[in-house]
């Protein structure tokens, strides 16, 4: 059985860093791309970015790019997405959502909430 469970989200001042795990149960993280979204209030979810299964390529969205980075530790089966220099406007529920490679199956957390605020 598939199960996605993110963690590490919290409260944190502007400026301030924090690193998202993702722990990806019952997949072979090697055969799935990762990918992180995000859903601030009020807001669709939006990608923020994403590593593909031999971990060689990442993806980050212009929006972050520069103070967001994704990582991955296959042997944990965890992916992991480090954000630095956070603003108030990154304050949202972070996902987490792999992708089988080669059949297009989808597996999404239930999400962590990050709230960056004084």
């Amino acid at each position: 059985q598939v199960r996605i469970v993110e963690s590490g989200g919290g409260l944190v001042q502007p400026g301030g860093s924090l690193r998202l795990s993702c722990v990806a149960s019952g997949i072979d993280t090697t055969k799935y791309l990762m990918t992180w979204y995000r859903q601030r209030p009020g807001e669709e979810r939006e990608l923020v970015g994403g590593i593909s299964g031999a971990g060689d390529r990442t993806n980050i969205q212009d929006s972050v790019k520069g103070r967001f980075s994704i990582s991955k530790d296959d042997a944990k089966s965890t992916v992991y997405l480090q954000m630095n220099s956070l603003k108030p406007e990154d304050t949202a529920v972070y996902y987490c959502k792999a992708v089988y490679i080669f059949a297009g199956n989808e597996y999404w957390g239930q999400g962590t909430q990050v709230t960056v605020s004084q």
